[in-house]
């Protein structure tokens, strides 16, 4: 015997299919309920996609937290590896548009300075929960797991915001430094900061007992960037 519950379930998969059928026969044009539809799976996978990683992020934790119907993520993304996918192209147009202003702004500081401010746009997302933030705690997650998505679309895109962390450590290195070392010494560099962004709740408790301010996220940057200004000068040397 069908429940109230079931027919309100049906009720809203059939007004979900009415609005795709209205979506469809008008040549696929984005209604503004559709677009906000979108837009809320969206900003509800990158939150998640931040606190837990792809992986740990289930189509039912998105569904519930952007308040809609399975039925819209397999619309909009064809489920939850083309949502993710399309959050990964979002998240780096935006940060690499971001290291490019950072480098503009970086050009007149001198080397250490530089380095001191990309570590602490990189620790960024200890102190604060914005967009950029939860961008660079996904980046954080996969550096430490690499999930299938991820991997496709690094494959198929070039374009990177790691060039800025290549700009900043190429400052420390001979003129003549392969790619490769480079290359490396960047990711050595961020990864000393990622693994502090994707443990913070950890730290945060015994017994490391961290406490995660202001205060202890400028000595962390401090720290980060006397141990890299001693170790990139021998980067070449590998």
């Amino acid at each position: 015997m069908a429940t109230p519950v079931m027919f309100q379930v049906a009720i809203c998969r059939q007004k979900d299919y009415q609005l795709f059928k209205r979506l469809f026969e008008s040549g696929g044009a984005m209604t503004r309920p559709a677009e906000y539809t979108r837009q809320s799976i969206i900003k509800a996978a990158v939150t998640l996609f931040a606190e837990k990683g792809f992986e740990r992020s289930s189509v039912r934790d998105i569904v519930t937290k952007a308040r809609v119907n399975q039925a819209a993520i397999n619309y909009h993304f064809k489920g939850k590896d083309g949502l993710y996918f399309e959050i990964l192209k979002i998240a780096f147009e935006r940060m690499t548009d971001n290291a490019e202003l950072d480098a503009e702004k970086s050009k007149p500081l001198s080397r250490e300075e530089a380095l001191r401010s990309f570590v602490r746009h990189q620790l960024r997302p200890l102190l604060f929960q914005d967009e950029t933030s939860r961008y660079i705690r996904m980046f954080a997650w996969e550096s430490a797991h690499p999930s299938k998505v991820f991997r496709k679309f690094i494959a198929t895109n070039s374009k990177s915001y790691l060039a800025a962390a290549v700009d900043v450590v190429r400052r420390f290195l001979p003129p003549n430094t392969q790619q490769r070392a480079a290359l490396c010494a960047a990711i050595c560099l961020m990864g000393q900061c990622s693994v502090f962004v994707r443990n913070r709740d950890l730290f945060a408790q015994d017994p490391f007992g961290m406490k995660i301010d202001e205060p202890f996220v400028d000595g962390l940057a401090d720290l980060i960037t006397r141990l890299a200004i001693g170790g990139l000068p021998h980067a070449a040397d590998a």
